[in-house]
């Protein structure tokens, strides 16, 4: 298996001199490697001695150390090289004209997971308006797409519910790189920011992450393994009811469950534990914290044996209908706040729609919904693939 080169990599390779003299401020996480486990912080400090001023960290923090949402991180000193790390998810999401005083030259480097309500695009969006606003640069070191570039599923999000688990109407799964989608919203939705982006070499879009031979670091708590990042499109929905999506257990997303669901009936509902590209295992499982901490929930944990056949929004949905079907009395929606909304429902939020919501109560039949999305999701994908930088 051939390595791929990441945005990172390529950077420190060709050094771009026309970095140098910049104050370079640096958005990053513990993903943020090389295929050596290097760091982008000490990797950049090396290749441009005293230049790195800033770092900046998204939500869950610069060590991915805050596990649920809405758990903010606190501004501080990087112990290393003696320069502040702002929180873009703290006291606020959006930075501020005083952390960009520091830099002249922005650099983005975090590893997305392909779907729409993973926040780190949302606070990709803000760096790239307030750098606009301030005629700051932006360079952007691209990653692969841990599900691949050529699936995109899911309807897109209606304007209404744009929130910071979401802020174009895009479908859920997404199809793009992050330097991708810096390129796609920066130009769609008139950001203007100066950009650049500095591609990966030897990624296609068919790969998945374990086909790119790089080191998985997980970029969230909760995403421990690539496995997670493949369910996650669907799985993430489960957010937004009271049905556990595995937090506080070894397997977040990868399985799902609540004490009072009836497996054999959700089996018979599904059709069997055969589903396209994945099996479903039924599983006992007691959270340590999160919803149900201490119960012993009931639920399935989510094998996928071909993600090219695999369609992780459609089987939750499915899923999601079965469990309101059977159990009507015991299954909720979960209750604001989500995400610092505090009015709309969260799971409207995650999907992204309320007209959804209601066809998945009214048990309309899964291909008709689709029907729904598709032309929206055909539209999406022409203007998306303009951007496309890998075949």
């Amino acid at each position: 298996m051939t390595t791929v080169i990441t945005g990172l990599a390529n950077l420190i390779l060709h050094s771009h001199k026309w970095i140098r003299g910049s104050r370079i401020g640096l958005l990053c996480n513990p993903a943020s490697i090389d295929s050596q486990y290097r760091h982008a912080k000490h990797l950049l400090n090396q290749a441009f001695p005293g230049q790195l001023t800033a770092l900046f960290s998204p939500q869950h923090g610069i060590f991915a150390e805050k596990q649920d949402n809405m758990i903010e991180s606190p501004h501080a000193i990087d112990k290393d090289l003696g320069i502040p790390v702002f929180s873009l998810y703290g006291e606020t999401r959006i930075p501020t004209p005083e952390m960009f005083a520091q830099i002249d030259l922005l650099i983005i480097d975090l590893l997305d997971v392909g779907t729409r309500v993973y926040t780190f695009t949302s606070t990709l969006s803000y760096c790239l308006e307030t750098a606009a606003k301030l005629q700051k640069r932006v360079l952007v070191l691209d990653r692969p797409n841990p599900v691949g570039g050529i699936q995109i599923e899911g309807n897109c999000l209606s304007p209404d519910l744009s929130s910071f688990v979401g802020r174009y109407p895009i479908p859920m799964r997404h199809g793009l790189t992050m330097g991708e989608y810096a390129a796609y919203i920066n130009e769609t939705f008139h950001i203007n920011c100066s950009i650049d982006i500095i591609p990966m070499s030897g990624w296609d879009r068919r790969m998945y992450f374990q086909d790119t031979g790089l080191p998985w670091v997980l970029p969230s708590p909760n995403l421990p393994t690539p496995n997670a990042a493949i369910v996650y499109p669907g799985q993430v929905i489960w957010e937004g009811t009271n049905i556990s999506e595995g937090r506080g257990t070894t397997l977040p997303f990868e399985q799902f469950g609540a004490p009072f669901i009836n497996i054999d009936q959700l089996i018979s509902f599904m059709g069997g534990l055969s589903i396209p590209g994945a099996i479903l295992r039924p599983v006992a499982f007691e959270p340590t914290s999160n919803k149900w901490a201490g119960q012993v929930c009931q639920g399935f944990q989510i094998h996928v044996i071909d993600p090219y056949r695999f369609s992780p929004y459609r089987t939750s949905l499915k899923l999601l209908q079965g469990i309101i079907h059977l159990h009507k009395d015991r299954f909720q929606w979960k209750s604001p706040p989500y995400e610092y909304e505090w009015e709309k429902l969260p799971f409207d939020l995650i999907i992204g729609s309320s007209v959804l919501r209601r066809q998945l109560e009214n048990l309309e039949d899964m291909a008709d919904i689709e029907k729904g999305w598709t032309d929206e999701l055909a539209e999406y994908g022409y203007t998306a693939a303009k951007f496309h930088l890998y075949k």
